[in-house]
């Protein structure tokens, strides 16, 4: 198992993201994400900080999306990232809910083409190669290559995906997937799609790498990792798909009231609403709970499971317990 963790805006400022990406690299992390969300702090700013605090750990962005962002500039981007971190780059390409880009009036109802393209395209400008591509969404000219040389000229690109054709694409075309895994029991479903997709195209599926992505609250006591979590709950909740939902017993209306008071600005009285049943999306508790919830997620073939969310009440102290008493319980 491979443990990969997600720092949201939602954490502290800026200088706070770079330090908890420096104790998670401390702490033993594999991998550094950072979601890439609509009107959220720029991750290719933080990513880059991050590459000059740090030596060892993989960072990536989760959720860079092509349609706000063009392949032209995901292909800068993460080159530069790449040779910034001396070649610690991975990319999460794709999108976890095609409503946030709705918001700026774009329709992402391509996202399946769209993604697929874009893939193929940040690949071959990685390679050096001119892409005068005509495909469905892009249409480049003889123009379109990288007027410098990458530090690499192939890394790692995880596919971001919900539903079942996207999560089978991600297993298709990625050397990742980064499934939403909320809640864990889930992962089950994103694992199958995702193994099918890779089956379906020839590829061995033990050579993709499944990022399930987890909400983690820790804590040494149970109920404070709970609380935490209420009000992360109340804004995402409601863009997370029904097939998830329902394994634990819920539906998307069960979110219809605290989507109306998020847009509304309301958010204190939309956490409020967030059920004990809807905290169990998460990987909560205290480092015996996390334990037995990241072996039964590895037992349905999540290969890295990628933490994010509140972390818990104290987020550098989450970080600490996962480096002293959850991970080496995996890697003793």
């Amino acid at each position: 198992m491979k443990f990969g963790i997600r720092l949201i805006g939602y954490l502290g400022t800026i200088h706070e993201l770079v330090r908890l990406a420096v104790l998670a690299e401390q702490a033993g992390f594999d991998y550094v994400w950072f979601p890439h969300d609509t009107f959220m702090a720029n991750t290719w700013v933080i990513t880059s900080a991050v590459a000059a605090h740090t030596s060892r750990i993989q960072i990536g962005s989760v959720g860079t999306n092509p349609y706000t962002t063009t392949p032209s500039e995901v292909a800068t981007y993460i080159a530069t990232l790449d040779e910034l971190s001396h070649g610690r780059a991975v990319l999460g390409l794709g999108v976890h809910t095609d409503k946030m880009v709705e918001w700026t009036g774009i329709s992402a109802s391509d996202y399946m083409v769209r993604t697929r393209e874009a893939v193929d395209i940040i690949r071959a400008l990685l390679r050096g190669e001119v892409v005068a591509y005509q495909g469905e969404a892009f249409h480049w000219t003889g123009q379109c290559y990288l007027r410098f040389k990458p530090y690499r000229a192939a890394l790692p690109i995880y596919v971001c995906a919900f539903g079942a054709q996207y999560l089978a694409l991600s297993g298709a075309i990625g050397d990742g997937s980064l499934p939403m895994i909320t809640p864990p029991e889930s992962a089950a479903y994103m694992v199958a799609e995702i193994t099918a997709g890779a089956r379906a195209a020839g590829r061995n599926p033990a050579d993709v790498d499944i990022a399930g992505c987890g909400w983690l609250s820790l804590a040494e006591n149970r109920g404070d990792a709970t609380e935490v979590l209420r009000r992360m709950i109340s804004y995402f909740g409601p863009y997370l798909e029904a097939p998830a939902l329902a394994t634990i017993g819920l539906v998307p209306e069960d979110f219809r009231a605290i989507s109306q008071m998020v847009e509304e600005g309301r958010y204190d009285e939309a956490a409020g609403l967030v059920t004990d049943q809807m905290t169990d999306l998460a990987i909560r508790g205290t480092p015996q709970d996390i334990i037995r919830r990241i072996e039964s997620i590895a037992a349905m073939g999540i290969t890295q499971v990628s933490l994010g969310g509140p972390l818990g009440p104290d987020p550098a102290e989450a970080i600490r317990l996962m480096g002293e008493k959850v991970m080496p319980y995996f890697r003793s």
